[in-house]
């Protein structure tokens, strides 16, 4: 049977659909509209704008609109009836095709149900029940009050079997699905909480969708248990919690999250509700789970800026270099928050909740921490204990993406552990690549030309050095207006990049190019012709980065070739030395905005004369 039209339209009435999506979407008022970051493409900047007053939605930026059933279907996989279901459920609309709803709605409808009323059976346990009272005072302990217990809904699983699923009076089936419960081996159903602090977990709408338990601490004296069981225990996968995709206190540090833009990420319950307590009222916690891609999905949508605040250890075992492609990925900025050594968030709150607030303002960038770390753990005071700690730098430092970024922490690396930055980059190379990449780029006079002439497009290791050169090729592929008059082929150090420019400045066209260049210089331009360039129309000259990067790279050869002659001897003191500082202020000038274009024609026309043999 079809829904009625007018029950239809009376869902979309009674819909909040800025309530609706901003369970999703962290939504700022805009004169008469409400805008925020698209959740159904990626972006920087907010396109998607809903009319609150006609229940409509539209994104600037991939076209999608429709209201608040459309929003439903597109974002949870539903069909129209089901999505109109959801929404009448939501608004407390009875939909007169309820006797013959699709069982997969009926069923979340019961779970949700269940659910509901498990979380308040545990929370009027905890309040008033005698057999909660050793819980009461533990939390007191805590420093949980009244007010917190209430505001979270915490509550207390009875020590007994079976209490809960009697006062649910659910089908197996329900009680199973929800996480709440079992049949056990003689067929009776039982609880899957018992003797546990429950702490509620709640979906962005506030609805419960699952729970976690914590057992109480052992009484002084009393025996230790035959099988110890897990400090804390967690409801299961289930068709309305999904791990991967739920953040404890989400529901409730919402609005402080849209405000300051930032959310703090825990470990566990306590802790979020330890932050609360230091007013700090924006921090979640992952349900049991290391941090995953959805998690960050989720939170891009509500904030820019992610702070972690674990334990000094957890902080060092949840690092991960997948970190550095979701900041890219999801444009967001990670940072550590770096507590006393021994300490955990929910210690801090109540011992001096002024260092915790303190903590948070000054949390650092998530390489700025991994690396302080290894410098700080390390001794610095020989040269071997210096040499140990630069390599373990440089292997957290190799796994961010970014070169620029790469370069700037070896150069800090360098300074701490007083080496050469020039040989600090060739390791980082290496532990970015590996040793392969040494039989690639080892390159002698005798024989060059035949290895270049052998060498296939799948024997060749990509190095990251070799990447401004990459990006300079595709642009003079399809954009050689941008280019003309400042490539040149010598810029490029990778030998195959240098052919392939070579040739492509020699010819008319870019078929002429490839048919005249080596094999590997061919493959090479056959791969930069299907690659678009990264280019900001924006800015008045897109190119200048590119050129930058590749003089620095030549420059920096450049001046280590000069001091390499100087310790041995060779030449002129007074002219290398000159010519070294010359060199040094025009990388110099490179980065600044009035000086850089006389930088770069300095710096090409320095070059072509010095590969002629002649003084500049």
């Amino acid at each position: 049977m079809a829904v009625p039209p007018e029950e239809i339209a009376q869902v979309r009435a009674a819909t909040d659909i800025v309530g609706l999506i901003g369970e999703q979407v962290a939504l700022k008022k805009a004169g008469r509209r409400w805008s925020g970051l698209c959740p159904f493409h990626g972006e920087k900047s907010p396109s998607f704008s809903v009319n609150a007053e006609e229940g409509l939605f539209y994104c600037f930026g991939c076209h999608k609109s429709g209201d608040a059933i459309t929003f439903v279907r597109e974002t949870q996989g539903l069909d129209f009836i089901d999505a109109v279901r959801l929404l009448a459920d939501r608004s407390g609309i009875i939909l007169h095709e309820d006797e013959k709803a699709s069982g997969a709605s009926k069923d979340r409808a019961h779970l949700l149900s269940a659910m509901e009323q498990a979380v308040e059976f545990f929370h009027q346990r905890l309040l008033s029940s005698p057999d909660a009272g050793r819980a009461r005072d533990y939390l007191r302990s805590r420093g949980y009050d009244g007010e917190t217990v209430r505001e979270f809904k915490l509550g207390w699983a009875p020590d007994e079997w079976d209490h809960l699923a009697k006062h649910l009076k659910v089908s197996d089936e329900i009680l199973e699905k929800s996480g709440l419960g079992f049949v056990n081996r003689r067929g009776r159903q039982q609880d899957f909480l018992r003797a546990r602090i429950v702490f509620p977990i709640f979906d962005p709408g506030g609805r419960a969708i699952a729970v976690g338990g914590r057992i109480l601490p052992i009484e002084p004296g009393a025996p230790l248990p035959e099988r110890p069981e897990p400090k804390y225990k967690n409801s299961p996968e289930t068709p309305i919690y999904s791990k991967r995709r739920t953040l404890y206190g989400l529901n409730w540090a919402k609005k402080a999250i849209v405000e300051t833009s930032e959310i703090i990420v825990c470990e566990g319950y306590t802790d979020v509700i330890a932050f609360f307590g230091a007013q700090l009222p924006r921090a979640v916690a992952t349900c049991g789970t290391a941090l995953a891609e959805e998690h960050f999905a989720v939170m891009r949508n509500f904030a820019k800026r992610i702070v972690l605040a674990y334990d000094a250890d957890a902080a060092g075992q949840n690092a991960t270099s997948r970190v550095y492609e979701w900041e890219r990925k999801h444009d967001i900025d990670v940072a550590v928050c770096q507590l006393p050594v021994g300490t955990d968030p929910a210690d801090l709150a109540r011992k001096d909740p002024g260092a915790l607030r303190d903590a948070v303002a000054n949390a650092k960038p998530f390489l700025r921490f991994r690396v302080d770390r290894v410098l700080d753990q390390s001794n610095l005071d020989t040269p071997e204990g210096r040499a140990r700690a630069a390599e373990q730098a440089l292997s957290v430092i190799a796994e961010h993406p970014d070169e620029l970024v790469r370069d700037q922490y070896l150069i800090d690396v360098a300074d701490h552990c007083r080496l050469d930055a020039a040989m600090l980059r060739d390791r980082l190379v290496k532990h970015r690549t590996g040793e392969r990449i040494l039989a690639t780029h080892e390159r002698t006079n005798s024989g060059q030309a035949e290895r270049s002439e052998e060498r296939s497009e799948q024997a060749v290791v990509e190095d990251p050095r070799d990447r401004p050169g990459l990006e300079a090729l595709r642009l003079a592929v399809h954009r050689p207006d941008l280019v003309a008059g400042r490539l040149e082929a010598f810029l490029f150090s990778n030998e195959d990049q240098h052919k392939a420019a070579e040739v492509l400045l020699a010819t008319e066209t870019v078929a002429d190019a490839i048919a005249a260049a080596p094999p590997a210089a061919a493959a090479l331009l056959r791969r930069v012709t299907v690659e678009e360039p990264t280019i900001d129309e924006d800015v008045s000259d897109p190119v200048g980065p590119v050129i930058a990067q590749l003089l620095r790279v030549l420059v920096r050869q450049r001046i280590a070739e000069l001091q390499l002659g100087l310790r041995r001897g060779e030449g002129d003191v007074s002219v290398a030395a000159k010519t070294i500082g010359a060199l040094q202020l025009a990388i110099e000038d490179l980065g600044n905005e009035e000086s850089t274009v006389e930088a770069e024609a300095w710096l090409l026309e320095w070059f072509a004369h010095d590969l002629e043999g002649t003084d500049a």
